[in-house]
């Protein structure tokens, strides 16, 4: 880790350099301004490399939030760039529209003003508990038993340095709160090992709901030793789904949940390689609906193909703040919300915490309420003489 944090330590202070020499000079106008942004860069660039420490402490904290501002700060400043060079080539062409020294100050000054409004106003999205988001699936042949079933699924909560006990407790509370038939919980729960973090994930043994918890993992459950939490969430009493069915009965209707590894788990163990066909296998065909958990969105193609109603995922935090919220596109099919593939409803969550940075900007996050209903056309003949 100290050979790591050293080369963290000399990028983060070159990356900031090139922020103070686009910033700084610009600012000479106001010299306090100048120097509360020199200072403000120099204590940024030693503090970053504190976010990659696994330890619960405000340094850990410090050195994320320092990442949230740095990102905003560097692409800001690289647009304020593209806009000074856009106006220096128009300059050439119509002298008047030279830039004046007045807009570089102005404009440095704006990026700094909208990175710091940005970070603090990013944490509070992150750090405050997630809202109730209320999502209708509308399903073709839904029994009359079904309608109005409950679904309230939570997915990248990223248990770990700066998620505790205390976010989760709250968490748990408002899904109790929504009174579900069912829980499922899509992945990215952890972001440590169970011995560092099982006190923090004990909350989720008192979730409840009509037919329990449901639990598919992640990506970060295998980077965080997956087998462990495999068996520490079995004794908290969420049924951990890896390829595998289970079949509810509710009212005169029958149900199929079922779950699949993470889509790149076989790359930590063969075994759990992702298979929505196998996850199927042996269901009864007249289910009046199939339900995926998959913590990717990647994973509709297949869920389609092995004939699913719903698929629930995450993974994608909605891009979590901007710009990344462009970038997810570039690896999934969906970023976030509900979409249609084929006969194949996804649901895809911002998540439910966040990871890294303290930081969520036009993806807040969510507690999802999804209510089946029938579909559109189905009511319509159902109400016609």
């Amino acid at each position: 880790m100290g050979r790591l944090h050293t080369r963290v330590l000399v990028v983060s202070l070159l990356l900031h350099a090139w922020l103070a020499w686009r910033l700084v000079p610009p600012l000479a106008p106001w010299p306090a301004a100048a120097a509360a942004l020199a200072a403000l860069l120099l204590a940024g660039a030693l503090l970053l490399p504190a976010g990659l420490r696994r330890t619960a402490d405000r340094r850990t904290l410090a050195g994320l939030v320092a990442l949230g501002l740095f990102s905003t700060l560097f692409v800001l400043s690289l647009l304020r760039d593209v806009g000074l060079l856009l106006a220096g080539l128009a300059a050439l062409a119509w002298p008047a529209l030279q830039v004046t020294p007045g807009f570089e100050a102005g404009s440095a000054a704006a990026v700094l003003l909208g990175a710091l409004l940005a970070t603090l106003w990013g944490a509070w999205n992150a750090r405050r508990t997630a809202a109730v988001v209320d999502v209708e699936v509308p399903i073709a042949g839904l029994p009359e038993s079904l309608h109005g079933f409950t679904i309230a699924q939570i997915s990248d909560v990223h248990v770990g340095p700066t998620i505790r006990a205390d976010y989760v407790e709250a968490i748990v509370e408002r899904v109790n709160g929504l009174g579900a038939d069912l829980v499922a919980v899509t992945g990215d729960l952890v972001d440590g090992r169970v011995e560092e973090l099982a006190e923090h994930v004990a909350p989720l043994a008192r979730l409840r709901s009509r037919h329990g918890s449901f639990f598919v993992t992640g990506n970060h459950e295998y980077y965080s030793g997956a087998h462990g939490w495999i068996a520490e969430l079995h004794r908290l009493g969420l049924r951990v789904l890896l390829n595998e069915h289970v079949v509810l009965a509710h009212a005169q209707a029958t149900l199929v949940v079922a779950g699949v590894a993470d889509h790149g788990a076989h790359h930590f163990d063969p075994r759990h390689r992702s298979d929505p066909v196998a996850a199927l296998a042996g269901a009864p065909a007249d289910a009046a609906l199939r339900l995926l958990l998959a913590h990717q969105p990647r994973s509709a193609p297949a869920a389609a193909a092995a004939g699913f109603h719903l698929q629930l995922s995450g993974h994608t935090h909605g891009g979590q703040f901007w710009p990344w919220n462009h970038f997810v596109r570039l690896q999934q099919p969906f970023t976030a919300g509900l979409h249609r593939l084929a006969d194949l409803w996804v649901y895809v969550s911002r998540g439910t915490g966040y990871w890294g940075p303290p930081k969520r900007l036009g993806a807040p996050s969510e507690i999802t309420r999804l209510r089946l209903v029938p579909a559109v056309a189905e009511r319509a003949r159902g109400a016609a003489p």
